[in-house]
């Protein structure tokens, strides 16, 4: 029998469309509402240090207004280790943070940032934020969230989803199952997200280890074309095809 997955929907690029011009719409707020009317599980916003697309403002609106829990994305900083201590999201997600990027190049390092993580981490666990490292699929860094004791890993599937040769498509998936088990020998609960489309989330979800599938910048695109709900739903069949597969 195959275990639950659930959707989280990433409302980032929602806020980017309206920075673009300024002013209040679309407003990211009234896409978590329709992400949870599609049946979206969970939302995810990025507050960055740069505050390029979600706000301040949009994450006091997200955590009071919506009824879906709210996994904050954050880097390890002082700044954003406040912002979650005071908002108190359901979870947060750190993930590596870079001023020029246009979007998170890569997994933390969990492994040298070991001294400088395990604090956060429990000041985060110990206000009761459920807390999950954005890392690579790849073995030294699992054991390295397992022993900072976040209890929840998010793979970072952006190569896979890049992927245009199948041959090598096929072997970073490879990679990401290994690492799925891995995690789940650990004890540690399993997310993967960064990229996913119609065309390569089946495959994903097939992986019965992994639990959450966070998605966005896929779904604000499609949204263009058919509508952001049914982007939703759309997402929602193929991951539930693919995990009756698995």
């Amino acid at each position: 029998m195959s275990r639950p997955l659930r959707l989280g929907v990433n409302i980032d690029h929602v806020a980017t469309i309206r920075n673009a011009r300024g002013g209040r719409h679309p407003d990211p707020v009234r896409a978590a509402e329709l992400a949870a009317q599609a049946g979206a599980d969970g939302v995810t916003a990025h507050l960055r240090e740069d505050r390029r697309h979600i706000s301040d403002v949009d994450i006091t609106r997200l955590v009071c207004d919506v009824d879906l829990p709210l996994n904050l994305e954050m880097a390890a900083t002082d700044e954003m280790v406040g912002i979650a201590l005071r908002h108190k999201p359901h979870a947060a997600c750190i993930v590596p943070e870079k001023r020029e990027e246009r979007t998170t190049e890569g997994g933390l390092d969990a492994v040298g940032g070991h001294n400088h993580l395990a604090p956060i981490i429990t000041q985060l666990s110990e206000a009761h934020i459920r807390v999950s490292l954005f890392i690579e699929p790849d073995r030294a860094q699992l054991e390295a969230a397992h022993r900072l004791g976040a209890p929840v890993v998010e793979l970072h599937v952006g190569a896979y989803c890049d992927a245009e040769d199948l041959d090598e498509r096929a072997v970073l998936l490879s990679r990401i199952v290994e690492a799925a088990a891995i995690a789940e020998d650990l004890g540690l609960e399993c997310h993967a997200g960064h990229g996913l489309t119609y065309e390569t989330v089946e495959p994903v979800a097939a992986i019965q280890s992994i639990v959450e599938l966070n998605i966005g910048h896929f779904l604000v695109g499609e949204a263009i074309f058919i509508g952001f709900e049914e982007s939703l739903r759309e997402m929602r069949r193929r991951m539930d095809i693919g995990r009756a597969r698995g």
